[in-house]
C-alpha cells in the first residue's frame, strides 16, 4: 500500500500517494539461471578466503568495529563536520511538504534521478497549481539525516494532465569560465602523427 505525502502550495493541502515506477517497468529485464546436470537450479553461495567453507545466501553481513570490539548501529551518532550533533529530519510522510520553490529546467537537469514516481488521482486544483512550472522541495523516505532533491511536475497522458515526482542527487559542477582556452602542441601532435609503430618490439 503506498504512504500518503501531504503537499502543501499556497494555502491549500493536498495529499497523494506516489506510487514508484520501476526500471523493470519501464525497459523489462532479464534473468540468468544456472542448472546442475540434473536439471536442478542451483543457489549462488560464498566462500571463505581459503575456499574451503560454504558461506549460504544471506550469510555475510557488514559489522561495525570500534577498538576492536563489535558496536551497535543504535549506538552510533551522527555529528556534523565541527563535531556538533546532526539534527534528524523527519520523513516526507510524517510532515507537511511546503512547495515554495520553483526551479528551471537547468537546476533539474543538474541532478541525477533515482527514483520516480507517479502520483495517479492528484486532485485537480494541485495539478492545475503545478501548471507548467517545476516545484523543488527537501525528500527522505524515513527519518534521516540527509535529504534528496525532490522534483514534482505535470505531463500529459492519454490526453490528462497527470503529476509526477522525480528524487535524485544534486550534481556539482565546476563551471572554469570561457576565457582559459586550452592551446596544444601542434608540434607535438605532428610527431605523434609521424611515429611508425614497429610490431616487432612487441
Amino acid at each position: 500500500m503506498a504512504r500518503s505525502l501531504t503537499l502543501s502550495i499556497g494555502e491549500r493541502e493536498f495529499v497523494v500517494e506516489p506510487v514508484k515506477i520501476d526500471r523493470k517497468q519501464l525497459y523489462g529485464w532479464s534473468e540468468v539461471r544456472a542448472y546442475d546436470d540434473a536439471g536442478r537450479e542451483c543457489t549462488l553461495v560464498s566462500t571463505d578466503a581459503t575456499g574451503t567453507v560454504i558461506i549460504p545466501k544471506e550469510g555475510i553481513a557488514l559489522g561495525i568495529m570500534s577498538d576492536g570490539h563489535w558496536v551497535e548501529r543504535r549506538e552510533l551518532k551522527v555529528v556534523n563536520r565541527d563535531g556538533t550533533d546532526a539534527e534528524l529530519v523527519q520523513s516526507s510522510y510524517s510532515r507537511v511538504n511546503l512547495l515554495t520553490d520553483k526551479v528551471t529546467d537547468e537546476e533539474f537537469l543538474d541532478c541525477s534521478v533515482t527514483g520516480f514516481y507517479h502520483l495517479p488521482g492528484a486532485d485537480a486544483d494541485l495539478v492545475a497549481a503545478i501548471g507548467d512550472d517545476i516545484y523543488r522541495f527537501d525528500y527522505c523516505y524515513l527519518d534521516s539525516y540527509e535529504t534528496s532533491p525532490a522534483f514534482l511536475m505535470t505531463s500529459t497522458v492519454d490526453g490528462q494532465a497527470e503529476l509526477f515526482m522525480f528524487v535524485g542527487v544534486q550534481n556539482d559542477f565546476e563551471f572554469i569560465g570561457l576565457d582559459d582556452i586550452g592551446v596544444g602542441d601542434d608540434e607535438a601532435e605532428e610527431a605523434d602523427e609521424s611515429d611508425d609503430i614497429d610490431f616487432a618490439m612487441f
